[in-house]
């Protein structure tokens, strides 16, 4: 597994590379630092708004934050937007993470 500073550089040569700001988020969650993971993945929607994955796992790290109404009104835009791409793995994931908060 690429090291945060070998994803960050390799993010640095192609900054619009949706899965390389993912595994950057994922990283820094990985790392300890969900604040920063929460920030990457907040950005990650505003520039790729279609990239499921960045809405489910915000989700799931401000509800471990106890970000929990932060979560939820996050959740419920992820769900609208993988039922909007087709995506209904997730979307079934996401509802039910979300009645669970």
């Amino acid at each position: 597994m690429p090291s945060r500073e070998q994803l960050e550089q390799l993010l640095a040569l192609d900054p619009t590379d949706a899965f390389l700001s993912y595994a950057v988020a994922m990283t820094c969650a990985s790392e300890g630092d969900a604040g920063e993971a929460v920030t990457r993945l907040a950005q990650l929607v505003i520039d790729h708004p279609d990239y499921v994955p960045a809405w489910f796992q915000r989700g799931q790290l401000l509800a471990g934050l106890d970000r929990v109404e932060e979560a939820r009104g996050v959740l419920s835009e992820g769900i609208v937007v993988a039922r909007r791409v087709g995506d209904s793995h997730a979307e079934g994931e996401m509802i039910e993470f979300l009645e669970s908060l």
